[in-house]
Parts: C-alpha cells; sequence; structure tokens
C-alpha cells in the first residue's frame, strides 16, 4: 500500500525523495526490518496469548532426552511468521503482481491447513491432528492453483537471455531486449551450459502441437513439488530451531535467485532467464526472512515457542512456489537438501520396516529413529549440536545452488 502512496508522490506531486520506493533494494531492506521487528517485539505478546489460551505443546514418548520438558510449550507459533511476513509484505509490495499474490494466497492456504491440524491437536485432543488424505487434498488444491495460474495468466512470461540481444536506448538511459516476452513451461537444468529445458519437449513423441498440452505434465509437476517440499518442511520441524534456521538459509538464496532473474542487466550477465516481473518476489522474500529470523529468537534452545504445522507447511509451500516461479525448481533437492533427506529418512525406515517385517517375521530399522535428525538424538548429540551442524550443511547446500548460476 505504501508503494502506491509513494509512486503517486513521486509521478504526481514531485516530492523529492519519495522515488526510492521503486528500488527493489531499498523496499527489500524496510521489508526486513519491519518483519524483524514485528516477529520480535510482537512476537513475545503472541506467545503470552498462546500460553494463555492453553496452546501448549502434547509430547509424544520417544524416548528422547528433554523430551518431557518440553510438554506445555506454547505452539501455533507459526502465526508469528505469518503475520511478520504478511504485514511488510501489504505495506511494501506491488499487490497487483501476479507472483506477490501467489505468494499470499499460499501463505494464508498452508497457513490454514496447519492451523486446523494444530487446532485439532490440542483443542481436541487427537495427537493425529487433520486426515493424513486431508492435507494433501489442500496440497494438491494448492498446486492446482498455483500450476494452472502460472501456465495460463498473461503476466507470467520469461524472456530466454540466450537467444536474445540487449540494446541500449540512449534516450530514455535503459537498457531494453530485443526478444518478446512469451509464455513457456521451460525451467533451468542446474550445471548443464544451454540448461534451459521445456516440459512440454516430455510430449514430443505425440506429434505436431504437442506445446498445447504441456499443462498436462506442467501442473502435476508443480502439485509434487509442493507436496514434497511442504512435507519435507514439516517433518524437518522436529527440534527447537531446526526448521526456522535451514529455511531461512534457503530463502536467502532464493532472493538471490529472484533478484537477478527479475533484473534484465543481471540476467543477460548471467546468462539465464529473464523473468519480468519476478523480481518483485525479492520483497517478499526479504519480509519472509525477516520473520524467521525473528521467530528464531523466541525458537531457538530452549524455545519458548514452536512453530507446529500452522508454520512448517506454510514454510516449506512458500519454498516451493518461490523456486517454481523463478525457474529453479530442479534445483530443490540441492538448495533444500535437509528437507530431503529428513524426508527421504523416514520413507526408507518404514519401507525397510515393511520389507523386513513381511520378508523375516521382525521388523527392522536402518536408523535409531526416523526423521533424521532424531537419529543423532538418539546417538546421543545435543540438540543444539545437530540444528547447527544442520545449519551448516544448509549454509554449503545453498553456496553450491548460488554458484549454478556460473558453472555450468
Amino acid at each position: 500500500m505504501l508503494y502506491y502512496l509513494f509512486e503517486y508522490l513521486d509521478k504526481t506531486l514531485n516530492i523529492p525523495g519519495s522515488g526510492v520506493f521503486q528500488y527493489i533494494t531499498f523496499r527489500s531492506a524496510l521489508a526486513v526490518i519491519l518483519s524483524l521487528m514485528i516477529s520480535t517485539i510482537f512476537g513475545k505478546r503472541i506467545i503470552g496469548f498462546l500460553r494463555n489460551q492453553q496452546v501448549g505443546e502434547t509430547v509424544r514418548e520417544l524416548g528422547l532426552e528433554g523430551q518431557n520438558e518440553k510438554a506445555g510449550t506454547p505452539t501455533m507459533g507459526g502465526l508469528i511468521i505469518i503475520i511478520a511476513t504478511l504485514i511488510p509484505v501489504f505495506l511494501f509490495t506491488k499487490l497487483n503482481n501476479i507472483y506477490i499474490i501467489l505468494l499470499v494466497v499460499t501463505t494464508l492456504w498452508m497457513g490454514t491447513i496447519g492451523f486446523i491440524d494444530d487446532y485439532i491437536k490440542i483443542f481436541k485432543k487427537d495427537k493425529q491432528g487433520l486426515k493424513g488424505i486431508f492435507k494433501v487434498i489442500g496440497q494438491i488444491g494448492l498446486g492446482l492453483i498455483v500450476g494452472s495460474v502460472l501456465y495460463l495468466h498473461p503476466g507470467v512470461t520469461l524472456r530466454n537471455e540466450q537467444n536474445k540481444t540487449i540494446t541500449f536506448n540512449q534516450k530514455e538511459n535503459v537498457i531494453s531486449p530485443m526478444a518478446a516476452e512469451e509464455k513457456s513451461t521451460a525451467t533451468t537444468i542446474p550445471f548443464f551450459k544451454n540448461n534451459e529445458f521445456d516440459y512440454a519437449e516430455l510430449l514430443a513423441w505425440t506429434g505436431e502441437g504437442y506445446e498445447n498440452w504441456a499443462w498436462l505434465v506442467f501442473i502435476p509437476i508443480v502439485i509434487f513439488i509442493i507436496t514434497a517440499v511442504s512435507n519435507g518442511a514439516n517433518l524437518t520441524d522436529g527440534i527447537d530451531g531446526l526448521a526456522a534456521g535451514t529455511s531461512a538459509i534457503s530463502v536467502v538464496a532464493l532472493g538471490i535467485f529472484t533478484f537477478v532473474s527479475g533484473n534484465i542487466i543481471f540476467s543477460s550477465y548471467l546468462n539465464i532467464m529473464y523473468i519480468p516481473n519476478s523480481g518483485e518476489m525479492t520483497v517478499f522474500i526479504a519480509s519472509f526472512v525477516g520473520a524467521l529470523i525473528g521467530f528464531l529468537w523466541y525458537n531457538s534452545y530452549p524455545a519458548s515457542v514452536f512453530m507446529g504445522d500452522t508454520g512448517s507447511l506454510t514454510i516449506g509451500g512458500i519454498i516451493a512456489v518461490l523456486a517454481i516461479s523463478v525457474r529453479k525448481e530442479l534445483l530443490i533437492p540441492l538448495l533444500c537438501g535437509i528437507f530431503l533427506v529428513e524426508n527421504f529418512s523416514v520413507v526408507l525406515q518404514v519401507s525397510y520396516f515393511k520389507f523386513t517385517k513381511k520378508r523375516f517375521g521382525e521388523g527392522r530399522r536402518i536408523f535409531l529413529m526416523s526423521p533424521l535428525h532424531h537419529h543423532y538424538q538418539k546417538k546421543g548429540y545435543h540438540e543444539s549440536k545437530i540444528v547447527t551442524r544442520f545449519w551448516i550443511v544448509g549454509i554449503l547446500l545453498a553456496i553450491l545452488s548460488i554458484v549454478t548460476l556460473k558453472l555450468r
């Protein structure tokens, strides 16, 4: 909203200094500062409210050291992340930008699913929460919306920097591309030169006009990615500070991708896709990172609040939509490697247990406990050490992901 106010002050009233709001970097700086202030200052009040409402965590008996001490700790702290993210977004972004609209819808959609799940666990005293099938239906519903909008909306276009020239307009003092914007289901394959791949090519065997059916591939892929990443974030949220910290690291890397992909000069220099209007997501990301870091003020060990599914499902959904929007979804296994490993450890554990039970009459386990962070807890590592080491791995994965911009 403030963006439009300052745009009016600049273009209509010509008030000096008001034009600074046109810069994504300036608005991103304001967004991260405000979200940090909201999450740290008002976070304490939200935690107090949750405590007064007896919104406490019910901890299952998992045989982990210090587990019982966490019983009663306020949960649903994801509300802090959601509020601290959306307020700066509404103030500092172009609200008519299709990518911002998608991210706001994703935040509210996944936040609602997580909130319902936490509500059932706490107030209905059902430890299972929202049935898995309903969670999946919600994730599929969001995937359908996001996939359909990205495929059909006229504002979602790209220009392939590898196949266009750049001209400098001396009169307007701007750099402009010669190639026209186009609708495309192309994405980026990391570590390869000429690394654009169009999902429509998977249907080339059907004959002429196969491009018109690209949605048959693109939308299911979007649904799968949103479901997988949101579940991965949910599984990672098991010990104090783990999900929030690793997510913040991944989102910072995505912020770099959105900034360079939405900038004609940088995208041309890096020889990557130029995605018009995608740079606006950088402001959303700045707000989101500030909210995550502010939440860590209270969620670091020993946690004063847990994010619950309200936060973890929202985080996963946002990361997935960001990666898809900036055409870097094939980087998710690397960028969100922590989520992937946590997810994979559960799948391996359950599959191996069922297989050995059927084969040998008794179930056997690969890990002492899954997800993976609980395996290290069982081995005697302190929560803080596990979290710190996971953060270090997350930083390395983020750096490797950023390096793919030039290392091909």
